[in-house]
């Protein structure tokens, strides 16, 4: 039986994950794309990468929009979404409608924390899967994809019921089967390190990777462009990012009520690793704010602050972070719009 997977949103990170599903025997993978679709329409991706070379890889189908894919009618077993999570601006969640079928999980490869809920909201009944994934990858022209370094992945059932207490349900083993099978498509197109995790553990994985992205990401822009590399090499902003890194994964763990496992990398780790990436890439979040884009504060900054603050704590590092680069980005986009006048 043929497994159908729709990629919604193949940038850098979606394309290569698809390139790398699509290797799997009886794996139908297409992609809805944006900016990059007459490119992609003609000639597919090209991937170059150090871990598994240079190739080429053509979606079964590609669509110019999500209208164009619920037109095509096919029954999806997956729609894996890896556009940018900006709740500020729209509900993408919207962009689903007529793509979700009784047997669909979706997948929301995704950063930032609260982003399955406009799922769960708008699609009560269909499998929602948590992704959360380590990578270095940039599209460097419509339909080029340099993948430079990691492929960690993790994907896990979002059954936030569990968090009240309550029992495992029919379909929360339908969930945890579902995301089995989406690991397992991973793993036999080369992702060594994609793991399947419970609901709880992903929910700990997403407020890890926060204190990667609440520390780095922000200050690169404030940074006014400095790569993480360059950074973790700064004495001073070594020590300001331990900082971020280190309040937020100390709250974490009263905000969820487990600690980390140990197998987690702590901030020291993760800082000797950044030390020695010397590829230069920039964070997605610079990347926005040079080109002018709306970034992702809310759900790597907004909601974290607004999660632990329901609990009774503060962040205030990470606070200072959001309240200065909010601003910033309404004081630029204030300056494009009276230029427009």
């Amino acid at each position: 039986m043929t497994v159908s997977v729709l990629i919604v949103g193949a940038g850098a990170v979606g394309a290569f994950y698809a390139s790398r599903l699509a290797l799997a025997p009886a794996t139908r993978v297409a992609a809805v794309c944006r900016s990059n679709y007459k490119a992609v329409a003609a000639n597919g991706f090209s991937v170059t990468s150090p871990q598994y070379g240079d190739y080429k890889w053509i979606p079964s189908e590609t669509f110019a929009s999500p209208e164009e894919a619920r037109k095509s009618n096919i029954a999806w077993d997956y729609v894996l979404v890896s556009t940018k999570a900006l709740p500020d601006v729209s509900d993408d969640s919207e962009l689903l409608e007529g793509l979700v079928g009784d047997k669909t999980a979706i997948v929301l490869l995704q950063n930032g924390l609260g982003v399955e809920a406009p799922y769960a909201k708008r699609f009560p009944g269909a499998t929602i899967l948590s992704a959360v994934t380590v990578i270095s990858a940039e599209q460097t022209s419509p339909g080029t994809i340099k993948h430079n370094r990691w492929t960690r992945i993790n994907t896990g059932p979002y059954l936030p019921h569990l968090d009240d207490g309550r029992d495992h349900t029919p379909r929360d083993r339908q969930a945890v089967a579902q995301n089995g099978v989406f690991v397992q498509l991973l793993s036999t197109g080369g992702i060594k390190d994609a793991s399947a995790y419970s609901h709880s553990k992903l929910q700990l994985v997403r407020w890890h990777k926060i204190a990667i992205n609440a520390s780095m990401n922000p200050s690169a822009v404030l940074s006014a462009g400095t790569p993480n590399g360059a950074m973790a090499l700064d004495p001073e902003l070594y020590v300001h990012l331990k900082g971020v890194m280190d309040e937020v994964l100390t709250t974490a763990p009263k905000v969820l009520g487990q600690p980390f496992p140990r197998d987690f990398a702590t901030s020291e780790a993760i800082l000797k690793s950044t030390k020695k990436n010397t590829s230069g890439s920039k964070p997605s979040m610079l990347l926005d704010w040079e080109q002018g884009k709306k970034m992702e504060l809310e759900v790597i900054l907004g909601n974290p602050i607004r999660i632990a603050r329901d609990k009774g704590l503060e962040m205030p590092r990470l606070q200072s972070l959001y309240a200065l680069l909010r601003m910033a980005q309404e004081n630029r986009d204030k300056s494009k719009d009276k230029g427009k006048l």
